[in-house]
């Protein structure tokens, strides 16, 4: 009898067929292996320590029965890449060794969820060295004899909240340490490898095209929410995204001066008019890693000369900042090119005068642009990393909403989204600030009062010196108006009959 084999790592883990992206275990058995490393070199880590992360939990809409669709925990699928809820997963620092914990669901599942699979369908699907019943994890544990249990707690800066720690009954009888782990994953997730991004490339080009189909489709008298319906359908038909990473923004007319337009109090439903210019951004997701994507065009097709001239000066800027990135430039001195351009722009335009240097001084860009440059992109779509310890927030308009503030390292991926808007409650602020209204000609302002807004976003990922543009949609302004021109259609929301 031939001897049993070890799980294969490099057969696909997650494919939901078609031209949907293979996804290998492989990917995940490299960032366990990265994460003992880095914590192989971490001062307080003993031998023979154990990580262990607990994975999300299946819930329920408030007090019914209704499961909410589920996503899994960004920690634990990091490293494991595990789909199903409930789950625990141990990695021995010293060896690498991987145990994952599943639960042991009862007959009746068989009945109402379908079949339930033995430990090894796991071990095989996942290529971990060992699969347990969650039941069992106290003696499984037990009989590893660690000499501490690494569990993961710390806090997320763009929430401030802290992520869940591991825990389990009879955690207690185990020597815990929850202060070593989480500044070595964060900078492990930070940095991206070959396999990840490959997924990144994934989700930037489905979303990529589903931006196209969108800008093909807009016409005015149709609903900001036809456009979200449109993308989400794109990304999932085509793409095989159940999630997008974060709400649908589909702002238009004064809605895209809204930073976060479409949530439940303003959910995407002005009706598109044609003097409108759109702003949508909007990201696709694929087992768990993001894109965030903005597009801004008119509604018509047609750009305006004031809409031209507010597009030009947030691209000029954008190209600005992708031409400067590169590894060891400080984010924060990104922003504040970003600042400079729009300024300088904005002088084009009549709408200020005076010297730039001074408007600088005084924080007028934040007026324009309130928001940071970009952020971390991965598993999270405000991906973790972006404040280690020793690295503070900058405490200015527009730099206090960077969610990075330190060094552009290679391997990183981010989005780079400049912006310019006519926020009035702002405007009306700067205005009644001698410091700022000094540079505004209010006349020439007046007339982009309810414009809304223009960004531009783009995903990159940082080179050994400079960028790999991940996203690919018309950015200049000829280039969107032939395309929006071309009557061919590249999409139709009918589901396929293709197998």
């Amino acid at each position: 009898m031939a001897a049993a084999q070890p799980p294969c790592p490099r057969r696909p883990v997650y494919w939901l067929g078609k031209d949907t992206l293979r996804v290998s275990a492989a990917l995940f058995a490299e960032n366990r292996r990265r994460l003992c490393c880095g914590l192989k070199d971490k001062d307080g880590v003993e031998p023979r320590s154990l990580v262990l992360l607990q994975g999300g939990e299946q819930k329920q809409r408030f007090c019914t029965d209704t499961d909410l669709l589920f996503r899994q925990e960004s920690f634990f699928h990091w490293a494991f890449g595990v789909t199903e809820p409930d789950c625990y997963g141990s990695i021995d620092v010293d060896s690498g060794k991987s145990i994952l914990f599943v639960p042991k669901l009862p007959e009746s599942y068989a009945t109402w969820m379908g079949e339930i699979f033995p430990k090894e369908h796991f071990k095989e699907k996942y290529a971990v060295d060992e699969v347990q019943y969650v039941c069992d994890i106290v003696d499984v544990l037990s009989d590893l004899s660690a000499a501490a249990l690494l569990t993961l707690r710390g806090q997320n800066t763009d929430s401030g909240s802290i992520c869940r720690e591991a825990s389990f009954e009879g955690i207690s009888r185990f020597q815990v340490n929850n202060t070593l782990l989480h500044p070595v994953i964060v900078e492990c997730r930070l940095t991206k490898t070959d396999m990840e991004l490959e997924v990144l490339r994934y989700t930037n080009r489905i979303s990529s095209e589903a931006h196209k189909m969108i800008m093909k489709h807009v016409k005015p008298g149709q609903k900001e929410y036809e456009m979200e319906s449109l993308f989400q359908h794109y990304c999932y038909a085509k793409g095989g995204m159940r999630h997008t990473s974060y709400t649908c923004i589909c702002g238009t007319g004064n809605n895209s001066s809204i930073l976060h337009y479409g949530h439940a109090g303003a959910p995407n439903e002005k009706t598109i008019a044609a003097g409108d210019m759109c702003l949508f951004d909007m990201g696709g997701e694929y087992y768990c890693y993001s894109s965030d994507i903005t597009c801004s065009f008119p509604a018509t097709g047609k750009f305006t000369p004031d809409q031209r001239a507010v597009y030009e000066a947030v691209l000029r800027s954008s190209r600005a900042v992708m031409a400067a990135i590169k590894p060891g430039v400080k984010w924060t001195d990104m922003h504040r090119m970003a600042d400079r351009v729009h300024l300088e722009e904005l002088v084009k335009m009549g709408m200020l005068s005076g010297s730039v240097e001074d408007m600088l001084k005084v924080h007028l860009g934040s007026v324009f642009m309130p928001h940071g440059l970009g952020h971390l992109l991965g598993i999270d779509v405000h991906d973790v990393g972006g404040y280690p310890e020793g690295v503070e927030r900058v405490d200015e308009p527009g730099l206090r909403s960077l969610r990075m503030a330190r060094l552009v390292q290679e391997r990183m991926v981010l989005t780079v989204e400049p912006g310019i808007y006519f926020i009035n409650h702002l405007l009306d602020q700067a205005l009644a600030n001698p410091a700022q209204s000094c540079f505004i000609n209010n006349q020439v302002l007046a007339r982009f009062r309810g414009f809304g807004g223009v960004r531009i976003e783009d995903d990159i990922a940082v080179t050994a010196d400079g960028i790999e543009l991940l996203t690919c949609v018309p950015r200049t302004v000829e280039d969107i108006e032939e395309f929006m021109a071309d009557s061919a259609k590249t999409f139709s929301p009918v589901v396929s009959a293709e197998k």
